[in-house]
């Protein structure tokens, strides 16, 4: 039989699979848009002309260069390994960055200036940092993922997918159950299940379009008032054609960059973090990638954006696993991009929203979560379970303080208002819960990785990264509310008593030592 080269061995840009992660992806990166178009216009109420005229045609540009560059590292992988179950990495913008860079930076400036248009060009400061401290990331991120466990890095991923991915999705889903059950049902027979439906109908897409026709039947027949037709003519108003243009808003904003940098650094080292453990996740789906190529296209997408206008970071996303299971391969990553790019280009934002119920979609986002959770065990040793778990403590905490602090701002007061005694008297831990959710993509990292030497027996890997857990957390980088020199002088104190014991360990005689 005769050899086939890497050149000439023949990779298929789409299958029948990308359908199913397709409609996926595109609608969770729509939802995303969507989302985050809703936050600027309606809580920093910036100018619907920044919002369609610079910051979605902004998007339409990194979302898309994002996710056809990973399309061609999955193209080359295929070539490489002469296979064609390569699963292009999924790309969008950054969830998390999305509510922050609102509510942390834009609305701050927005109330102390009254000036909209300066809120705007701190985000866009504050986003071209972000992507700086990502590109630094691609250079010492893969020197960190060598000497980090597994379980650490899928530890720690499961927990940011089950609370921030899954959690608000499930809670949604509940609110309208005659719909999402419907949706969810189809997504667990299609996806998890691998039951074919008829005339092989994608899963995502059955689920979108019987969810948005059950729920405008219902809104015609007056049982529900989820779908408003008023709404969709309305939509149309803002329809045409909007083209990108560089200006020099970020660097009027990069003039008071000092304050933004409380939030830019950690959550710059937040996003190469999440990067490295995404690439991580591919790698035990069977696909494994340059860390320092994929950071190093989250770092150019969210320079480039924020040139362009765009205070909203883009990021690898969780999910590869998902989307691999579910029959995605290279077009699907193709696809999302160019569909993102023409919906952000033509102001189609509005009238998805119009058209498309927020809860025909939920359902997969949720799916997405139990995917990546699951796979913490599955694709880690089985003796490192324990380790995975207190991974995913951290994001457990900082989850459960978002909700604590939305009801109270809802009640008009703060934790500091009402007092820690108080709080804790009504069984909240809040001082606690607040030093433990604190950075806690890296602080799950730490906890995970001294948990899975110390299973190992490795004390002296359990020391170092101990040790690593004390100047962390004495610069307040993790386990604390705020950068600072001893933010959490206590936290530190800890860790290092840790290192200590471990130290200690590893030095008796008669310790094992852990299996290569």
């Amino acid at each position: 039989m005769a050899h086939v080269s890497d050149e000439d061995y023949p990779v298929r840009w789409w299958v029948p699979g990308d359908w199913n992660a397709f409609f996926g992806l595109f609608t969770n990166v729509v939802l995303n848009v969507i989302v985050l178009t809703g936050l600027v216009l309606g809580v920093v109420q910036l100018p619907g002309e920044i919002v369609f005229s610079r910051i979605l045609p902004a998007l339409a540009v990194a979302l898309p260069l994002g996710n056809i560059y990973y399309g061609y590292l999955a193209y080359k992988l295929a070539k490489r390994e002469r296979r064609d179950t390569v699963t292009a990495m999924p790309y969008g913008p950054s969830v998390p960055h999305m509510f922050i860079v609102v509510f942390l930076i834009m609305l701050p400036v927005a109330i102390k200036t009254g000036n909209p248009t300066a809120a705007w060009q701190a985000g866009l400061a504050w986003c071209f940092v972000i992507g700086i401290i990502i590109l630094i990331g691609a250079f010492i991120g893969p020197t960190i993922r060598k000497h980090t466990p597994r379980a650490a890095m899928l530890g720690t991923l499961a927990g940011i997918s089950i609370t921030f991915i899954s959690m608000r999705p499930a809670f949604q889903s509940w609110e309208v159950p005659w719909i999402a059950f419907i949706s969810l049902g189809i997504i667990m027979v299609s996806w998890m299940a691998n039951v074919r439906l008829p005339g092989n109908v994608p899963g995502g897409l059955a689920a979108v379009i019987i969810g948005t026709a059950i729920a405008w039947i219902t809104a015609m027949l007056g049982w529900s008032g989820l779908m408003k037709p008023t709404a969709v003519a309305e939509a149309f108003s803002q329809f045409g054609l909007r083209l990108p243009f560089p200006t020099g808003d970020v660097f009027v904003g990069l003039s008071g960059i000092g304050p933004l940098l409380i939030t830019a650094i950690p959550l710059g080292i937040y996003n190469f973090t999440e990067g490295m453990n995404n690439v991580e996740s591919a790698e035990a789906a069977g696909d494994s990638y340059n860390l320092r190529h994929i950071l190093l296209a989250d770092g150019i997408g969210a320079v480039a954006g924020s040139l362009l206008g765009s205070p909203f970071p883009p990021a690898v996303y969780i999910g590869h696993p998902g989307w691999k299971a579910v029959g995605g391969r290279i077009g699907y990553s193709l696809a999302t991009g160019v569909c993102v790019g023409l919906v952000c280009l033509l102001g189609l934002v509005a009238l998805l929203l119009a058209v498309i119920p927020l809860v025909a979609i939920l359902p997969i986002l949720l799916y997405i979560g139990i995917v990546i959770g699951a796979q913490a065990f599955q694709t880690t040793p089985r003796e490192h379970a324990p380790a995975v778990v207190l991974a995913l403590i951290p994001n457990l905490a900082s989850w459960a303080q978002t909700q604590v602090d939305g009801a109270l701002n809802a009640a008009g007061t703060s934790a500091a208002k009402i007092g820690m005694d108080v709080l804790g008297g009504s069984g909240v831990v809040y001082r606690g819960m607040e030093l433990l959710g604190g950075g806690a993509i890296l602080a799950g990292m730490i906890l995970g990785a001294i948990g899975a030497f110390v299973i190992d027996r490795d004390f002296n890997r359990a020391a170092v990264y101990s040790l690593a857990g004390a100047v962390l957390s004495y610069f307040g980088f993790i386990h604390g509310a705020k950068l600072g020199i001893g933010e959490s002088v206590e936290v530190a104190l800890g860790y290092v008593l840790l290192a200590v014991i471990f130290w200690g360990l590893a030095q008796r005689e008669g310790v094992p030592k852990p299996a290569s």
